[in-house]
């Protein structure tokens, strides 16, 4: 398993003097915090939209979270080491065994009841769309048994758009927390990777509600292949839980 010690004090020490300067160049409203527990794992999958997103994130949330982050990060002195100590989890995108290591890594931040981020669409969307969502979250929330808060973010992409090297000042976001979606409801419905879907496309589906995005069903940087509006369904031949929802192309 990597070795990562996830957030730290410094993610602490940080958010107490960073976020009352950042309190004053923009406005970040928040809702549904409450929500969040005050203690014990859980999984929080925002959308995408802007390099700040994780930041503002991490200092508006009352607990240390470690995030992912792409292992690019840890080629630049500016950032190799400040991004870990602040709970960057550096994940290899090209996928297979070096992207485990970087869910082993989270799961360990999870055992130890501690709060876990990760982008589910896996990279920022250059278009200010939503895209389908992968599965990692989905079986880390199995694995652990802890639920996941869909995380949907407007304003971000203003403030700092795709490719702008410096924030824009005085303007505003909003980060909404939704509500948990626990791995209970999905557990014994099936072949694993099924569950993992459903419950990752649940995911998507609270956050599009949140932020008003297109939804593509399909990965960021694949072809556009859906010729239809994804819908609300229930599972065929089952009654769907209370709240039961997910994303299908029709």
């Amino acid at each position: 398993m990597m070795d990562t010690a996830g957030a730290n004090k410094l993610q602490a020490r940080s958010r107490a003097v960073v976020r009352p300067i950042a309190t004053k160049l923009w406005t970040i409203r928040r809702e549904g915090y409450d929500r969040l527990p005050d203690a014990g794992p859980a999984i929080l999958c925002p959308n995408h939209i802007s390099f700040l997103d994780s930041a503002f994130l991490m200092l508006t949330v009352p607990r240390n979270i470690s995030f992912v982050g792409k292992a690019e990060y840890m080629d630049s002195w500016k950032t190799k080491y400040v991004f870990p100590a602040l709970g960057m989890i550096p994940i290899d995108r090209s996928g297979g065994e070096k992207s485990q290591a970087a869910l082993e890594a989270a799961q360990g931040v999870l055992e130890r009841g501690e709060l876990f981020g990760i982008f589910p669409e896996g990279t920022r969307s250059r278009d200010g769309d939503l895209y389908k969502g992968r599965t990692g979250a989905a079986r880390l929330a199995m694995q652990i048994g802890c639920p996941i808060f869909p995380v949907g973010i407007t304003g971000t992409d203003d403030i700092q758009p795709i490719d702008a090297r410096m924030p824009k000042l005085r303007k505003s976001c909003t980060i909404t927390i939704g509500r948990p979606i626990k791995p209970e409801r999905y557990t014994g419905r099936g072949p694993e990777h099924l569950a993992w879907r459903s419950m990752i496309d649940e995911v998507m589906f609270e956050i599009r509600e949140m932020t008003g995005q297109r939804y593509h069903n399909r990965y960021s940087g694949e072809p556009e292949v859906e010729a239809a509006p994804p819908s609300i369904v229930a599972n065929v031949g089952d009654e769907p839980a209370e709240g039961h929802r997910h994303l299908v192309a029709v």
